[in-house]
């Protein structure tokens, strides 16, 4: 039986009109996904720089307007993001607006 935050989850994805974010980088995707957003690997020396950076690049994401949860329905995210933070608020309490799903 599903609890009404998750049957208000179901529903969002199953009525409305949108599409759901894939932000679920992880380690052998980041560099590419980082490049892409214009950052190269010279310029972090580490995982934790790295995952630090592609976390900068997610919350930039998130906290964009168009990330209001009406066309972003959901999104994809990496176990990392998760246990972070935007604006000073945890991850999964920030994206409320949008069903989360854990990759």
């Amino acid at each position: 039986m599903a609890s009404q935050a998750q049957q208000a989850m179901l529903d969002k994805l199953k009525t409305q009109t949108g599409f759901i974010a894939a932000l679920d980088q992880s380690g052998g995707s980041t560099p590419k996904a980082l490049r892409l957003y214009g950052i190269e690997e010279s310029e972090y020396s580490s995982d934790e720089e790295m995952f630090n950076l592609v976390h900068e690049m997610r919350t930039r994401i998130i906290t964009s307007t168009p990330f209001s949860g009406e066309r972003v329905l959901g999104a994809i995210l990496f176990e990392n993001t998760l246990d972070r933070e935007i604006e000073g608020m945890s991850s999964a309490h920030y994206g409320r607006k949008s069903v989360l799903f854990l990759s």
